[in-house]
């Protein structure tokens, strides 16, 4: 299986490139920022072909290229219908000082002309791939968790979006947050999944499940 990652914009969110092998279809995750040119670097390098857009959750950060690749490509943007409203007013998800702070900016079109409602979905399958589907509300109300099972020697893959990061866990502030939620998300649908669990969060580096059973301090 190919993996590929790396953190675009100012926001640094971490965009994922996945695909059952090198020149075939694939996914992305996760889109944000200026996210474009450095995605259609990497499916050059791979000969990949984007089949579907994956949203863990609503955040301009985490949304803010999905229409442009999805229009350029010609593909579906699945994202959680609990979110969706933040694809038309992107403020809505924010703190008011960053409200204000991009009060200015041209923040329309962000809506990918196709966009799959995953409310009550279990799993996808696309691109050769199968994806569970855990949602994960806390962060935002439709932040979820896309999981891939392991196979051979790779461990289970689990983007969790910003519900939880290495030695930290996702913001409960924001609209639509819940402290509570988060954690209680994070031990029903995390904390269950093995200790080499491999953790592909929406910023900062990975983790394993073990790790931050061990280590995080907001899990203690």
């Amino acid at each position: 299986m190919l993996i590929a990652g790396f953190p675009a914009g100012s926001f640094q969110a971490n965009c994922y490139v996945l695909a059952a092998a090198p020149g075939g279809p694939c996914l992305v995750v996760d889109p944000g920022q200026d996210a474009a040119a450095r995605l259609q670097a990497t499916l050059d390098e791979h000969r990949l072909t984007l089949a579907a857009v994956l949203l863990t959750h609503g955040h301009l950060d985490h949304v803010a290229d999905a229409a442009a690749v999805c229009r350029a490509a010609g593909v579906t943007a699945y994202l959680h219908d609990a979110d969706e409203h933040l694809l038309d007013d992107p403020l809505a998800g924010l703190s008011p000082m960053l409200q204000s702070a991009l009060a200015d900016m041209p923040l329309t079109g962000l809506r990918p002309p196709e966009v799959s409602g995953i409310d009550g979905v279990d799993g996808i399958e696309l691109a050769g791939l199968r994806l569970e589907i855990d949602h994960t509300p806390g962060h935002t109300q439709g932040s979820v968790v896309y999981r891939i099972a392991a196979e051979g020697e790779r461990p289970e893959l689990l983007l969790t979006g910003d519900t939880l990061f290495a030695g930290s866990i996702g913001r409960s502030d924001l609209p639509g947050g819940d402290g509570a939620q988060l954690l209680e998300s994070i031990a029903q649908h995390l904390l269950v999944r093995p200790d080499d669990a491999l953790v592909l969060p929406g910023h900062g580096p990975t983790s394993t499940i073990g790790a931050e059973r061990r280590g995080n301090p907001f899990l203690a």
